[in-house]
């Protein structure tokens, strides 16, 4: 499932495409969630970047996210 309900929020299985035009939550893509986003896929600036644009969709604190797999490509 892309998304799931957990004790400490919401875990999202997430596929994530940088260097878009747009960042934006596209929808469902088979098991996962796609998102885009404008970041370059350089030096970590993709997951920097999709933090800042997930605390902003979810109003959360970028300290409240956790990775849990697939920091790197």
């Amino acid at each position: 499932m892309a998304v799931n309900r957990t004790e400490n929020g919401l875990l999202l299985n997430i596929i994530l495409q940088p260097k878009a035009g747009k960042d934006q939550i596209v929808g469902l893509y088979g098991d996962e969630l796609k998102i885009t986003i404008t970041a370059p896929p350089i030096d970590g600036k993709a997951n920097a970047h999709l933090l800042k644009f997930l605390s902003k969709q979810f109003k959360v604190a970028k300290t409240q996210i956790e990775w849990h797999i697939g920091q790197n490509s």
